[in-house]
């Protein structure tokens, strides 16, 4: 390398410098550039369709597809969607034309705008995403469906009518006396629309909306059809106009406002949303998103335009066609200011029936089965199908308005109605019962409680488990007189709290909902929850060594099976588990729970003092390892041992014995493998050193060197030091101290608390 080559280098270990701005445009362009021109193609014929269903002038469709790629493209927070006129506002944009004229819409467009940019500034973005989902979709989905009942009487060479109730009664006399024409020119649109998709080859390159508009127009003219087209009133600069101020009730101008900056906000921060889950690129900003389409909305209301929104179908465009900043939104925007600016000759060749059938193909299209299929499964058909109905028959404000408003009342519904049941246990005449409560519980669920206690025949024995995450004083109340009442006619009550309310509490202050998981028995012991029994009981022939055992099972049963099983279904053909745990037999370690894993991941190996025997003396842990190296390929191995461990007690307290066969108890000869421990610790083990600085006395000092000794013996070992060498494996070593329920990390040299995830 010369000397000046050697200037030009970057000093050594310095970041090499990244690209200029040139040439990051340079590599963009020749994305954008292309993936531009694929959405301009789309958005083309769907920003005239839209102003025709608005009853807004050609033109200001086209002024808002402008707008909204320039301008919204230019400084909203999701750089890949791409706005313009939308067709979630059509049936809006329609009512405020027909009520207020089209200059007083653009006013309002204006003042929505303003509103969105407030709601930006305020950062209230998200909050917007606080509409129910399902009212979202079933918006749409109304707005679909009046689209397309409207455009139908255009498509048969009619005209739409001012309400959805006209435009079904009205049709069966539209289609006596409909157009064949029309009809022909339509059928094509949405024919093509239709089988698109399935075209193979390259064709599909090509936007569908654009090849069927295209399609139907050649087919006008080559033959010799007498139908309606696009009739423009001058050029596209003759369509830019000032707003008026409107004329009416100021609350009626207030509400339209209102709603065409939520709808607008809605549908962009949902498009925005979805664009986000299409690529691995930046995250939106919603609140700068909320701010660049309200100055969109602004600008094209003060030129003439439609109200802009995000719309997901030329977003998703955007993304397919492989676009990567913002410039291919700008760029499209720019398309059609030259195509409405130079072209706008071939604009008034393109049949109405063409746009009626593309506006009735995609007013279908908003109707997802999908979201169908989910508000069936998730019990909110209901609230889909009324706000449904409310869109199409009465408005969209109140149709959304009456669907929020039941979607909260479902909500709260399900929030105040728990779960209840009483069901005997065993046969009827066992004389043992179970009331199960699930769920929160206040005052509003008193009548179902009482009548559900009521079954209850006097004189059984009866576990109420309450698996409660809220309960009000008087739901307490009501459950503790109905024990006391039961009790003195000769039954007996047990109160079973599985949830996370802590029912002393109940009644000492006010009501506060529980925080923790809902059935805490997957960590409490039996004794903490089952009743004792003695062995004089004659309710049951189970001998009483084994109650608690059959009691976990059946409680697993009616508790976990079902959560349990998809867990398993991959798990029939075999085990795949991540670590081979070795870990002490002592019953207060669960390896599961403390390193919150679920089967099939731990393969567990256990004895008492996690010691890992040395030649050939015991085969049981040999076997295990080999198992799990060899044949389930694990990635690592890890010993853990735990505090107050009575192995270690025995070891510290008792000489170094010799494990010479002789008649010692098998516990004192297999305690002789952890003899190496003892003399390390002895012998001022560095880990002995670290445990003792963080407070812990000589036992669990000893347990942590022993992690430590037995990690080191797995290191020597022929199978794991083979595998550790290759890179094939990783040992590591753990210590849980019960007292505090956190788990240690231990090396070769020290110890450390695993709060956080190594990095």
């Amino acid at each position: 390398m010369s000397i000046l080559e050697n200037e030009k280098a970057p000093p050594s270990g310095a970041p090499a410098p990244g690209p200029t701005l040139g040439e990051r445009l340079r590599d963009n362009a020749r994305y954008d550039l292309p993936a531009s021109l694929v959405v301009f193609l789309v958005a083309l014929p769907l920003s005239l369709g839209i102003a025709i269903a608005s009853d807004a002038p050609i033109m200001a469709g086209l002024i808002a597809a402008i707008v909204g790629g320039v301008v919204a493209g230019s400084i909203g927070g999701s750089p890949l969607q791409v706005s313009g006129p939308a067709a979630g506002l059509t049936v809006v944009v329609a009512e405020l034309v027909a009520t207020f004229g089209w200059k007083a819409t653009c006013a309002i467009t204006v003042a929505a705008g303003f509103l969105q940019i407030i709601f930006g500034l305020s950062r209230i973005a998200r909050a917007a995403l606080a509409i129910a989902p399902v009212v979202v979709h079933a918006m749409l989905a109304g707005i679909g469906i009046t689209i397309a009942l409207q455009q139908i009487h255009v498509l048969l060479g009619g005209s739409s009518h001012s309400s959805t109730v006209e435009n079904i009664t009205q049709l069966p006399g539209q289609l006596t006396s409909a157009r064949y024409s029309d009809v022909l020119v339509g059928s094509v649109v949405i024919a093509v629309l239709l089988f698109w998709k399935k075209i193979p080859g390259k064709l599909q390159v090509l936007p569908g909306p654009l090849v069927a508009v295209v399609a139907a127009t050649v087919l006008s003219l080559v033959f010799p059809l007498d139908i309606d087209r696009i009739a423009l009133d001058g050029s596209l600069f003759d369509a830019v106009a000032l707003p008026s101020m409107p004329e009416g009730p100021w609350l009626a101008v207030a509400t339209g406002v209102l709603t065409v900056a939520l709808i607008a906000s809605v549908e962009s921060l949902l498009s925005a949303v979805a664009v986000d889950k299409m690529h691995g690129g930046t995250r939106s900003e919603f609140n700068r998103e909320l701010v660049g389409q309200g100055s969109a909305n602004m600008i094209s209301g003060l030129i003439g335009g439609l109200p802009v929104t995000g719309v997901i179908v030329r977003s998703s465009t955007n993304v397919a066609a492989g676009a990567r900043t913002r410039a291919s939104a700008v760029l499209h925007g720019v398309w059609i200011l030259v195509f409405a600016a130079l072209l706008t000759g071939l604009v008034e060749q393109i049949p109405m029936a063409a746009l009626a059938g593309l506006l009735i193909v995609i007013g279908i299209q908003l109707v997802k089965m999908a979201h169908l299929r989910t508000a069936r499964r998730t019990g909110d058909l209901w609230v889909y199908g009324v706000t449904v109905a409310g869109v199409v028959f009465l408005n969209l404000l109140e149709g959304v308005i009456i669907g929020l408003a039941l979607a909260v009342v479902l909500l709260l519904w399900r929030v105040i109605h728990p779960k209840m049941r009483a069901e005997p246990v065993g046969s009827e005449d066992s004389g043992q019962w179970r009331v199960t409560v699930e769920g929160s519980c206040s005052f509003l669920s008193m009548p179902a409680l009482t009548g559900l206690l009521a079954k209850v025949p006097e004189g059984a024995h009866v576990t109420v488990e309450l698996a409660v995450d809220f309960l009000d004083h008087a739901m307490f109340e009501a459950i503790d007189d109905w024990k006391r009442h039961h009790e003195r006619n000769g039954g007996t009550v047990v109160i079973d709290a599985l949830g996370p309310v802590d029912m002393d509490a109940v009644g000492a202050s006010p009501p506060r909902r529980g925080i923790g998981v809902v059935s805490p028995r997957g960590f409490a012991p039996w004794k903490s929850w089952q009743p004792r029994h003695t062995d004089t009981e004659e309710s049951t022939s189970t001998p009483a060594a084994l109650r608690p055992v059959l009691a976990g099972v059946s409680e697993y049963h009616r508790r976990n099976a079902a959560q349990l099983q998809p867990h398993l279904d991959d798990l029939r053909d075999g085990q795949r588990p991540d670590s081979l745990f070795l870990t002490c037999s002592d019953s207060r370690i669960v390896p599961n729970v403390i390193t919150s894993s679920g089967p099939g991941d731990l393969f567990t190996v256990r004895n008492v003092g996690n010691l890992v025997p040395t030649g050939k003396q015991d085969v049981s842990v040999e076997a295990g390892l080999a198992f799990a190296l060899d044949e389930l390929e694990v990635s690592s191995v890890i010993v853990c041992g735990h505090s107050g461990c009575g192995a270690m007690k025995a070891v510290l307290a008792s000489a170094p014995p010799e494990n010479d066969g002789s008649d010692r108890d098998a516990v004192e000869q297999w305690l002789t493998f952890a003899q190496p421990s003892r003399n390390a610790f002895l012998s001022g083990h560095p880990v002995a050193r670290a445990a003792a600085e963080l407070g812990f006395d000589e036992v669990d000092q000893l347990g942590m060197v022993n992690v430590a000794v037995q990690v080191q013996t797995l290191g020597r070992h022929p199978l794991v030091g083979a595998a550790a060498a290759e890179g094939r494996v990783r040992v590591a070593g753990m210590f849980f101290d019960i007292r505090s329920a956190r788990v240690l990390e231990i090396t070769s040299t020290g110890v450390s608390y695993l709060d956080h995830v190594p990095t």
